[in-house]
């Protein structure tokens, strides 16, 4: 085997020798926030294990990619703990697998769903990552204060009357979901466009502890077909970003106290103490069945958040309309808006929209969509609720 001198090692590297022995990068080009947000959603999640794909080269993409490409029988490792995200969102973490399979497909690999990679130019992709298609732009509808104080005591009143399954011993919390994430692309003009991964479904099932889980989003080629593991063999200790179902059941439901353990506990994250108080009360109730009573102390703890504002209208990943709950992050523009429907004022999903033209995503582009279509408790992992079945969800 041919050593490199040890002079060498305290030379410049030669990058032109180096560009011609590696494969051209792929630049997803995500923003450095959502990197951030997604990072942290997948290091609650997935431990010690690095992607099979390419590498995200996007600028900001430096701390990691959500979920590292897992195959047929791999146990999907976890991180050691540390302030982040719910460990139970991996979907929301995994809107970053596209761009990191993406990247290997932007690079001209073949690994991609579809099989083609897209033809490279100049070191950029010819076509978008495979799966992907082009984001939609809607009208941004200007938020307001007016109504929100009426609309959170309907929203709340509707969450601390709700009707929701207890979990028994060994039972698992089960959430299935309808989800769609942004992907940046740089074609081979230099041009940026906004692509999102298709609309498809993910199922996540999740222990009382939080132990133990499953995840199945088949349409993601880092996740195999019959899923991967989410369990936590090493258990610990759980926090406001990293909770479990026992451990929401431990925290207050007034409003003020609520408001301020967040605020004590996630200090210095985030886009500044405001977006991240918002962000985390969006995490504990975009997938997980939440208390009833703490539900309700959520939303009013969120209608105290300096900037949070009342929208008209928003449309969820199923195509359900209702009014939001929304917040700018004043950081990049994304305004993230929780959905509840106007008769019943249940939670339908999220939508993060671009207010402002910001880093190459024009204002009006729809960055993410989550839609819930069912909560249940079930016996074991990868079993469904009656009236579901249990074939696999179609992508």
């Amino acid at each position: 085997m041919i050593r490199t001198p040890r002079r060498r090692r305290e030379e410049p590297l030669d990058h032109a020798e180096l560009t011609r022995l590696l494969p051209a990068p792929g630049d997803p080009e995500l923003s450095s926030d959502r990197l951030n947000r997604l990072e942290e959603h997948l290091m609650t999640e997935i431990r010690n294990r690095t992607s099979d794909t390419a590498p995200d080269t996007s600028p900001g993409a430096s701390t990691g990619a959500p979920p590292a490409g897992a195959h047929a029988g791999d146990r999907a490792p976890r991180p050691a703990r540390r302030p982040g995200r719910r460990p139970v969102l991996v979907g929301a973490a995994a809107a970053l697998v596209l761009a990191a399979a993406g990247a290997a497909g932007l690079a001209g690999g073949s690994g991609g769903s579809g099989g083609s990679g897209g033809s490279v130019s100049s070191g950029r992709a010819v076509a978008p990552p495979a799966g992907a298609v082009p984001a939609p732009v809607v009208q941004v509808v200007r938020g307001t204060t007016a109504g929100l104080a009426g609309a959170v005591a309907d929203i709340s009143g509707a969450a601390a009357r709700a009707e929701l399954p207890e979990p028994g011993p060994g039972q698992f919390l089960y959430v299935r979901s309808e989800v769609s994430w942004l992907v940046s692309w740089e074609g081979a003009d230099g041009k940026s466009r906004s692509y999102v991964d298709t609309i498809h479904p993910r199922e996540v099932w999740v222990s009382p502890d939080g132990d133990k889980g499953w995840l199945m989003e088949p349409y993601k080629e880092a996740v195999d077909r019959d899923g991967i593991t989410l369990d936590d063999p090493e258990g610990g200790g759980r926090t406001l970003n990293s909770p479990s179902y026992d451990y929401l059941r431990t925290l207050p439901t007034d409003p003020g106290l609520l408001l301020k353990k967040i605020y004590d506990e996630t200090g210095g994250m985030g886009n500044g103490p405001d977006q991240q108080a918002f962000s985390t009360i969006g995490d504990l109730l975009r997938e997980q069945v939440v208390p009833p009573r703490l539900a309700a102390g959520l939303y009013r703890a969120a209608a105290r958040i300096p900037g949070v504002v009342l929208v008209d209208d928003s449309v969820d990943a199923a195509g359900r309309h209702g009014v939001a709950i929304a917040r700018t992050d004043e950081a990049d523009g994304a305004r993230t808006e929780w959905i509840f429907d106007r008769e019943t004022y249940t939670y339908l999903g999220e939508r993060t929209v671009q207010t402002r033209d910001a880093e190459g995503i024009k204002a009006g582009t729809v960055r993410g969509r989550t839609a819930v279509t069912d909560r249940a408790v079930v016996d074991a992992v990868k079993q469904r609720p009656a009236g579901l079945g249990d074939a696999p969800p179609s992508a």
